[in-house]
Formats: C-alpha cells, sequence, structure tokens
C-alpha cells in the first residue's frame, strides 16, 4: 500500500507579511514552520501503517521553495520514508486550484497508491479546499473531517468523520482522499532513528519541466482566483470620559449620552 501525505511549510502565525500589490504572501522574508495541522495527517498515515499487516509506503509531499525541504525532512523524522518536493519560480502565488492542479499532475506519474491523506486546512490560508480539489481532479472519493481509522483493507477504509449532527462511519473504496481533524490523535515525537534517517535522506524535487507542464498552467497564472486589493483595518476608539460625584449623576449622564446617539 503506498500512502501519500500532503504537508505544507507556512510562515508563524503572528509573522504574516502580504505583498499588497500581488495580494500574495511574502514567504522568504518570514519564519516558516511545518503547518501544525499537517501533522495529524502525518500522525493518521503511520496510525495506518501500523494497523496493516501488508507493507505500507509513505511519501510526503509538498510544494513550495528550496527551503521547504525543512518541513519533508521533519516528516520523515516522525517515520515518513521519503520526501518529494515540488519546486519552481512559476509555482509562486499558486491559489488552492492551481496548488491542487500541480500536485495531481505529479501523483499522475507515480506509482499506484491507495490513499492521498491531508491536514484539516493549512493556517496560512484557511480554506481546507486543497484536498477536495485535488480528490476532484483526480476523479477519487474524498471524505472530510476525518476523526478516526476504525478499519483498513487493500480494497476500503472504514472511518469515523465529524459533522454539526455528531459522528458518520463512512466505508470509503479505495484509491481515496481524507482530510483529518485533531481527533485522530496526537501526533508523535520525532525519534534520534528518524532523524538521523531523515538526515540521510535525499528529497526528490520536480520542477515546471520535470512535471511536462508549461508557465501558463501553474502558480499566479494558472490560478482562477484573485486577490482584487489588499488593506489593513484601522482600529479606533474615541471615548469620551465623564467624572460623576454619585451614582445618580452617572445614571443621568449615561442617559444623556444613549438620548444623543439615538438609542433611546
Amino acid at each position: 500500500m503506498n500512502i501519500y501525505v500532503l504537508v505544507k511549510q507556512v510562515p508563524a502565525t503572528d509573522k504574516v507579511k502580504i505583498d499588497e500589490t500581488t495580494g500574495t504572501m511574502k514567504r522568504e522574508e518570514v519564519e516558516a514552520v511545518i503547518n501544525p495541522l499537517d501533522l495529524y495527517a502525518i500522525e493518521t498515515s503511520l496510525q495506518i501503517k501500523e494497523m496493516c499487516s501488508d507493507k505500507v509506503d509513505i511519501t510526503a509531499i509538498s510544494m513550495g521553495p528550496p527551503k521547504a525541504e525543512e518541513v519533508l525532512k521533519e516528516a520523515i523524522s516522525m517515520g515518513c520514508d521519503r520526501g518529494i518536493l515540488l519546486s519552481d519560480r512559476a509555482f509562486a502565488g499558486a491559489d488552492t486550484w492551481a496548488t491542487s492542479y500541480t500536485i495531481a499532475t505529479l501523483i499522475k506519474k507515480m506509482e499506484p497508491f491507495s490513499l492521498i491523506i491531508t491536514g484539516e486546512r493549512a493556517t496560512d490560508g484557511e480554506t481546507g479546499q486543497v484536498g477536495p480539489s485535488l480528490a476532484g481532479q483526480l476523479d477519487l472519493p474524498i471524505v472530510t473531517y476525518t476523526s478516526r481509522i476504525v478499519e483498513v483493507d487493500r480494497d476500503y477504509i472504514i472511518l469515523e468523520r465529524e459533522t454539526e449532527e455528531g459522528t458518520e462511519m463512512v466505508r470509503m473504496k479505495l484509491p481515496g482522499v481524507i482530510s483529518v481533524t485533531k481527533a485522530i490523535g496526537e501526533p508523535r515525537l520525532p525519534t534520534l532513528k528518524g532523524k538521523i534517517r531523515a538526515r540521510d535522506t535525499k528529497i526528490e524535487i520536480f520542477d515546471l519541466e520535470r512535471l511536462g507542464l508549461v508557465k501558463e498552467e501553474v502558480g499566479l497564472s494558472g490560478s482562477l482566483t484573485r486577490v482584487v486589493k489588499v488593506f489593513y483595518p484601522k482600529i479606533s476608539r474615541a471615548g469620551k470620559k465623564i467624572r460623576v460625584k454619585s451614582p445618580e449623576e452617572g445614571a443621568i449622564a449615561i442617559m444623556e449620552f444613549l438620548q444623543e446617539r439615538g438609542i433611546l
């Protein structure tokens, strides 16, 4: 069984900067970390590996600049078997459609697989659309908000998913795509053995030419959505201080204040 896990390098949430001209995030100038919710996707793949009697190979896939190799190394140190990085300047500025299209192109070139696992969403975009879009482009079934893996077989997977009404149990035919929530289980820590293996593992890199794509299909050029305007909200608080000598004066002052504004 081959499992592909999507991981993303995102800016530290308190250091996000936006290019007001293009409407895209400035990723080169800020500290980057692995998307916290993708750690649960890695954990899910390792749980499935432990549940299966057959051999399971886990490949972590990411798209980003060369430094995104760091998140793939982290995934390998946690237990993934190898990492693949989609990296090319032409991929920059991609929306969820262009991102999933690029990843789908890669997956079509790879070995047959049973499952693609994603986190619930990325903290830099908060859309949660790449998993469903990828499933659509690959014509695969998808189960979102997965909270527990119940059973895994060569041909199907049984799992629980969270809904607004409670919990559903779903049987999905493989191959397929799932996105997982934090309820799946606390991500395990990297081991010393895993860190050594990650250090020695070479990350395979695919660029535009190797994927057989053209610039107009990917990145900002291939994106179906555009950020029209970026602005920072102005927070202003105007107040009026009233000094009173008694509760009665305070009540009168409040009444007058509300009457001035037409509330009373």
